[in-house]
């Protein structure tokens, strides 16, 4: 098998503002695997938030191709992999879920099979994905909530964690007025103390918010789990359930916790993660990062596992290079095209994302 690696800037349509930062763009290091003439491809994003710059991705881009040289095919390196004998110790969780998208991709397409089909999945998942409004006036909050609703989105996430709360909660009056049917989510991005989000939750709940994540700063998941029993609307752990360890520790103590695929290493990660809460009280949430369709497809194959999916980083781009997943109607889902289902943009007229 051969690895190679092709990296495209992405950019926002507009500025992302959350609570610690504003992203204008990233840049997506595309993994392709081939094998046999088909090829099968994964993506991982930069992110300062994890530590990975450019040059990171594709130095570790170059190893991961090394290791896979070692495989006859993708079927075994797709097994090494899951057992952790395919990429060296302390390899970044978004390095592995790309490898192995790539792999589960070629697999796919080597057996003409969708990817939720050997995950478990026989129907093909469809979920109506939030779309986030970052941190802005109610005014602009109130015209991009009328829009997403008029184009079919039924769930909207709202950016908290301004130094004036009262200004947060204008934002969710305003969305709320906006979007009087809308289920909305809160994500202060681990920007308040404990007891400001005791005083805060309270009046986001009476607004109808439906769940929050991460309304404390992350390294201390006990006050977290304090918080979640006290609270009167749900808590999702976020920044603070990385692991599968960290779920395990917080499993039955919160209300929910959203899986990344690039924080936790992938889809059989995140299926792991899902297994363990299952019935502990604790809902999975399907989150991502700012990426294109090639990066956000492995999680849609696994979203009728979730509770709240929120899919919708490639949403968020002034062009995405990839095509199959949709989510402009408020749903992603899968096409039923072998492996991941997604192609480029420009080679997509050859097929239909609703056949």
């Amino acid at each position: 098998m051969k690895l190679t690696q092709h990296t495209v800037r992405l950019t926002l349509t507009e500025p992302l503002r959350i609570s610690r930062s504003t992203m204008t763009a990233r840049d997506a290091v595309r993994l392709t695997v081939e094998h046999d003439g088909l090829s099968g491809h994964g993506e991982a994003v930069t992110s300062v938030f994890y530590g990975l710059d450019t040059r990171t991705l594709q130095r570790l881009a170059a190893r991961t191709g090394e290791s896979l040289a070692r495989f006859a095919g993708p079927e075994t390196a797709l097994h090494a992999l899951r057992v952790g004998e395919l990429l060296p110790p302390g390899t970044p969780a978004a390095v592995t879920a790309a490898a192995e998208a790539a792999l589960l991709d070629l697999v796919g397409k080597r057996t003409a099979t969708a990817v939720h089909r050997f995950l478990g999945s026989p129907v093909a998942p469809r979920a109506a994905t939030a779309r986030t409004i970052s941190l802005t006036s109610p005014g602009r909050a109130a015209a991009q909530a009328r829009a997403l609703t008029d184009a079919g989105f039924s769930v909207i996430k709202i950016k908290a964690g301004d130094p004036d709360h009262e200004s947060d909660l204008d934002r969710v009056r305003a969305v709320r007025a906006a979007a009087p049917s809308a289920r909305l989510l809160l994500d202060p991005n681990g920007a308040w103390t404990v007891g400001q989000a005791r005083r805060l939750l309270p009046r986001f709940a009476d607004l109808g918010v439906e769940a929050v994540e991460q309304p404390v700063a992350p390294g201390d998941p006990e006050a977290l789990a304090r918080l979640a029993a006290r609270s009167p609307l749900p808590v999702v752990a976020d920044e603070d359930a990385v692991s599968y360890e960290d779920a395990r520790r917080l499993a039955g103590r919160v209300h929910g916790i959203n899986v990344k695929l690039a924080k936790c290493g992938g889809v059989h990660a995140a299926l792991r993660i899902a297994a363990l809460i299952e019935g502990s009280g604790t809902d999975l949430m399907l989150g991502c990062l700012t990426a294109s369709t090639l990066g956000i497809a492995p999680a849609v194959h696994i979203a009728d596992r979730a509770r709240w999916t929120d899919l919708d980083g490639h949403l968020l781009l002034a062009h995405d290079p990839w095509t199959g997943i949709g989510g402009d109607d408020g749903f992603v889902h899968v096409t039923g095209h072998p492996g991941l289902g997604v192609r480029p943009r420009a080679e997509a007229g050859s097929w239909s994302e609703a056949s």
